[in-house]
């Protein structure tokens, strides 16, 4: 069966709605260990709700979103394709974006995995909403890339700010907050961390929704010209947050995020 054929939403897909025990259960576990990305996944899925699974539906059965459905594009398998941009210029998304993948150590193919450890292919439904959260997943570090967020600790929060206000899932926004509150606990920091987070989800209502672009294309923009098209702003307050940070002693280890995704 061609994607495009599948089913909106599968029979045997439920919405469970938020679940705080579950979601205090696997927050904890992800504060024990850092490198526990998987954690992360049980959070979201225990929060999902009717407001993430109509958007879903929306983008779904709208122009763009059946237009891609019909190219069936690997979105992992392309990002980590780096020999595909090569021709690229320096300031583009695509050589943007290799450059953090480079960096950080990382891959999209490792986050995939690292979500296939909380829910195997074959455990997930069969539907095109799970196609659309999986290209949720699929773009996080290119919101890194177009925003401006760190992997740091707090560039990671406020980037979940960010996410929160593009996809709905108010596990992402837990995660935000309870992380920035993590932060203040344990550097006591005068920095504004939760004002991070609030201005994150404030760039991201005034920004187009970047999972619903068309990726391939993307990639091959200037990055400049495409934040200015994508109207995202600039993370004023996170850089100041991080200013004052270091100025207080604390370092990039300290804020560091030590997972690393198979490259």
């Amino acid at each position: 069966m061609a994607l495009i054929d599948l089913p909106i939403v599968a029979p045997e897909r439920t919405i469970s709605g938020f679940q705080p025990r579950k979601v205090l259960h696997h927050f904890s576990k992800l504060v024990e260990d850092k490198e526990d990305t998987e954690q992360v996944f049980h959070i979201i899925e225990a929060t999902k709700g009717k407001r993430s699974h109509k958007q879903a539906a929306d983008f779904i059965q709208s122009d763009e979103g059946r237009r891609f459905l019909r190219g069936e594009v690997d979105i992992p398998a392309m990002l980590d394709d780096h020999a595909r941009w090569s021709d690229l210029p320096e300031n583009s998304v695509a050589q943007n974006y290799i450059r953090f993948m480079k960096r950080e150590g990382l891959s999209a193919a490792g986050l995939v995995a690292e979500s296939h450890k909380w829910a195997p292919p074959g455990n997930l439904p069969n539907d095109l909403t799970q196609w659309y959260f999986d290209r949720l997943r699929d773009t996080h570090d290119l919101f890194h890339v177009l925003t401006g967020y760190g992997r740091d600790a707090l560039g990671e929060a406020s980037l979940l700010g960010f996410s929160y206000s593009q996809n709905k899932n108010a596990g992402v926004l837990f995660i935000a907050y309870a992380g920035a509150r993590q932060i203040k606990k344990v550097t006591r920091s005068a920095a504004p961390l939760f004002s991070s987070v609030r201005e994150g989800q404030r760039l991201a209502k005034a920004a187009a929704k970047i999972a619903h672009q068309d990726i391939e294309a993307l990639m091959r923009e200037d990055i400049d010209a495409a934040r200015e098209r994508l109207r995202i702003g600039k993370p004023s307050v996170y850089r100041a947050c991080l200013r004052i940070l270091e100025s207080e002693g604390q370092t990039a280890e300290d804020l560091a995020l030590s997972e690393q995704r198979a490259a």
